[in-house]
């Protein structure tokens, strides 16, 4: 069996579906159960990461430094992952991530823009630290376009780099074509992120390890934005029967699953309606909350300004167009 290390950043991503208010038993219960069902890597912070608490997209309940400390007291067999987009968050975040102990770090990067981790990553490879870059909202490039920002972030010092479907948008020979790519300009660790707006997320990361991919992302019950990631209990029975090896313990993944709907959700996530159109246009599924707020206040339908923003080519960062697009599709309806 090909050996799969999985990536769980359900203490971090998941923390968009509930505006990044998980507390500090919330954290510490389940980094322990993660680690006890032997989960390579538990991921832990903002939704946005490091640095990204902020009134634009979000306060955390918890600091950054009570996070990492909480969680890394928690693990005895898991290493500790972090995750940060420039611009967030800075090198002194790192310095602090580094200080807490943590093992992977994450830089996020839009798929067209992989300069933006140059000197991050440049910096980790200095420190000896095991820095990783995910090309994100990877829809809105060509497979060959991915592979050389691939090969690009390679040459920035990144020991691992891959894709973040982060609206969900891919189907598996998406999925194929671009892992495929990557994999043969690359001589590093790839990775595969999903999210199930279309319902696709764990085929499309069976389709990943299948290209390539040697590390996979799943959360709890799919604990994210929107519909949700990819569903980590789910993900890993379908890999070891499709000929992957984990290494996880599953009657103790799915303990750790039920901890994660008991503590962390208030309900697990659901392909609704929005979530698919945000897959349909393209769109990171983050924006959800801040689409149905604006878009209530202003009388305007939500499905509209999905796709608005889908053809703008919205990014995460950028929910100030959220605003200015609800005021303009109010003003169009208006006119009418």
């Amino acid at each position: 069996m090909t050996a799969v290390v999985v990536h769980d950043p359900t203490l971090r991503d998941g923390q968009h579906a509930v505006r990044h208010q998980l507390g500090v038993a919330a954290l510490r219960g389940y980094a322990e159960a993660a680690d006890a069902a032997g989960v390579p890597v538990v991921e832990v912070g903002h939704g946005n990461g490091l640095g990204a608490s902020s009134l634009q997209v979000g306060r955390a309940a918890v600091s950054d430094d009570l996070m990492l400390a909480t969680v890394r007291e928690a693990l005895r067999r898991s290493k500790m992952g972090v995750f940060m987009l420039p611009g967030w968050g800075t090198s002194s975040d790192l310095r602090k991530a580094i200080a807490h102990g943590a093992d992977v770090i994450r830089i996020g990067v839009h798929c067209t823009e992989p300069s933006l981790a140059e000197r991050h990553l440049g910096w980790l490879a200095e420190q000896g630290a095991d820095g990783h870059c995910v090309l994100m909202m990877s829809h809105m490039a060509t497979a060959a376009q991915l592979a050389e920002h691939a090969a690009a972030a390679v040459g920035y010092g990144a020991k691992a780099v891959g894709l973040m479907d982060s609206a969900g948008y891919f189907l598996p020979q998406d999925v194929s074509e671009r892992i495929g790519a990557i994999t043969a300009a690359v001589d590093v660790p790839v990775i595969f992120h999903g999210h199930n707006n279309l319902g696709m997320a764990v085929a499309n990361s069976v389709a990943a390890a299948q290209a390539g991919a040697t590390i996979i992302d799943g959360c709890a019950r799919g604990f994210g934005a929107g519909a949700g990631n990819t569903q980590l209990e789910v993900l890993v029975p379908v890999l070891e029967r499709t000929g992957f090896s984990t290494g996880i313990d599953l009657y103790g993944l799915l303990d750790a699953a039920e901890f994660a709907e008991r503590e962390l959700m208030p309900a697990p996530p659901t392909t609704g309606t929005l979530s698919i159109v945000s897959g349909l246009a393209g769109v990171f599924s983050g924006f959800k909350h801040q689409v149905l707020d604006a878009s209530s206040r202003a009388g305007v339908d939500p499905r509209d300004v999905f796709f608005e923003l889908g053809r703008r080519q919205a990014i995460a960062g950028q929910e100030d167009l959220i605003v200015d697009v609800v005021a303009e599709l109010g003003q169009r309806e208006v006119a009418v």
